[in-house]
Formats: C-alpha cells, structure tokens, sequence
C-alpha cells in the first residue's frame, strides 16, 4: 500500500477513506489486532465510519509484538519505566515514515527546523536507550544545521550563557524539554526571552512531584519570561505527535485524530466538551496499529482541538478482560 499518501490529507472525507483502507490492511495483516477485532465480532465489512473502527488498548505494547508485517524493525522504541514495570515496545520497520511525520508536522505548525537553533533539555530520556522522543529531537538538531543546536544533560549554566548569546544575535529558538529538568533550571535562572518557543514534553517523571498543567505553565512563562509554553503531546505507540502552542490545547496534523470514549463503555464515544478517555487514530501507524485507546483522559473541543486532562488511575480502566487475548 503506498504509505505516503497519508501526508497528502486535506478533507474529513480523505482522511476517512485512508483511515478505512489502513483498518482493513490492519485486519488483514496485524495477528493481534486482527484477534482483538475477532473477539469484539467487528469484520471490515460492517464497519463505515471511524467509531466503529475497534481501538487497541494500549497495553497491548507492553505484552504483544503489534505489527502489520513480516519486516524486520529497523528499530525499536521503548517507553521508560520504573523497575518491575513492563515496559511498551514499538517495533518500528520504516522509519522513514517516522521521520515524514515529525519533520512535516513541525514544518505544518512551526516552519522550516532550519529557522530555529535547536536546545534540548532530556535529562530523563537521554540516560535510557530506545526513546522515540530522542530520536526525533535527535534529528531536528541534526537538521536545524545550526552550530549552537545540541542536547543539555544537567549543564544548566552553560545553558543559561547560551540563551544569553543567542539573545543578542536575535536568532529564533527552541527549547524542547522534559517538565522538571525546565522547571530546575528556571528555579536557578529568571530570564526574559525573545524569540523563543518553549515547549515541555511531559510530566515529572518520577523526579518530582506533579503539579497541574496551569501552574506549571505560570511557573515556565515566569521563569522564562514568555507569554506562552507550548507542549507536545506523543508517546512511545504513536509515529505522530499533537501540538499545543498555549493553554494546553492541542492541534493534530491532518494523518492524526483524537477521539473521546465513555470511561464506562469503551465502545461508545462522547460528545465534544464531555470528558473520557482519550482514542487516538494515527495513520502514520500503518506498520503496528492506527488505532490505539489509550489511558489519558481528555475532551475535544468545539474547533475539534483537544485537552489532555490527566491519566486513568488503574482501578478506573474498563475492559481489561480484553487482555487476555
């Protein structure tokens, strides 16, 4: 099937007719999609609109090899976890696909990497391996071909010159940074920013104690001095990512969209405004599964962006006897 054609999307209508071809090439070629769908009686035929797509719970990537094809991956993304956790592996078999993705999103939201002087601070991520947050912030270093673009371990003062320096040659800026390793150097540093985009990727993985969204955003903007901190919303499943540009609301490329389920029947979806949990398709996905329940709860707004309001406590997900296949 030509892959490519997903980045060609313009119309809801384009957008459903790919979403339907990749579902029944998925049916066809994925085992453990295929079983799930087998065990829910949904067969390609019946199935005519995006809510009657069945959705793979994301658990699936911690027990399950879920691919489309008999490849070899060319790579494989890991999530993190804390020790005795299973983790989610994404085998990945064309990561060309990965990086069209990624390169043509930011373009879509933000313009040519090559405008920008790329500043990654991943502490959390880079002291693992198979980071798929990596990989990407990896490569739109390597593409900026700006000589100051580079990753930042713990090395906050050298950061905070840097910043400095590039303020007064007005170059256009991207910091690009996991929530606590920001949060740790605004605490040590006040600055007021030109030219900038900040964009946080997470939560506190385990470093801290978690704060909603609005307060670390006031703290970022304060401690920054910008009006705004953007966000980027992925994950170790998914080829594609979501971005918010304030507020925490988020937009999708046109190969990606946000569905919203009823927390109590995972089979039904909610109307926008309502809260549930959060459904993704993406197309990009064409070589594991493009249709993945996953465990944040959020809710679409009106212009069809969406808000990612926290994650399923354990004891509120429904339908684990799924797992089973």
């Amino acid at each position: 099937m030509e892959q490519n054609a997903i980045f060609d999307i313009r119309t809801e209508r384009e957008f459903l007719t790919h979403a339907l071809r990749i579902f029944k090439y998925q049916y066809g070629n994925n085992t453990i999609y295929h079983s799930f769908c087998e065990y829910l009686k949904v067969k390609p035929e019946s199935v005519n609109s995006l809510d009657q797509i069945p959705f793979l719970p994301i658990e699936f990537f911690k027990s399950k090899n879920v691919v489309s094809n008999d490849n070899e991956a060319e790579i494989t993304f890991t999530s993190s976890g804390t020790t005795g956790n299973e983790t989610s592996k994404h085998f990945v078999t064309d990561l060309s696909l990965y990086e069209d993705s990624y390169l043509q999103a930011f373009k879509h939201f933000y313009g040519n990497i090559e405008d920008y002087c790329v500043l990654a601070l991943l502490p959390s991520y880079l002291e693992r391996t198979g980071s798929s947050l990596i990989y990407m912030v990896e490569d739109l270093i390597r593409k900026s071909n700006h000589p100051k673009s580079g990753f930042f371990l713990n090395e906050y003062e050298q950061l905070h010159q840097l910043l400095l320096e590039l303020q007064k040659t007005e170059t256009r800026i991207l910091i690009i940074g996991v929530s606590f390793a920001l949060l740790e150097f605004t605490e040590q540093y006040q600055l007021s920013l030109q030219n900038t985009i900040v964009m946080e990727t997470g939560g506190m993985k385990g470093r801290r104690k978690e704060i909603v969204r609005q307060e670390l955003h006031q703290l970022l903007s304060a401690g920054f001095g910008v009006t705004e901190i953007h966000s980027e919303y992925g994950m170790t499943e998914l080829l594609s990512q979501a971005y918010s540009k304030g507020n925490g609301v988020f937009d999708c490329p046109a190969w990606m969209k946000i569905l919203v389920r009823d927390t109590e029947d995972p089979l039904s979806y909610l109307k926008t405004s309502k809260s549930g949990g959060i459904n993704v398709i993406d197309l990009a996905n064409i070589n594991s599964c493009s249709f993945i329940a996953t465990q944040d709860l959020g809710k679409i707004n009106e212009d069809g962006t969406f808000e990612i309001i926290g994650r399923f406590d354990n004891s509120d997900i429904r339908g684990c006897n799924l797992m089973v296949l």
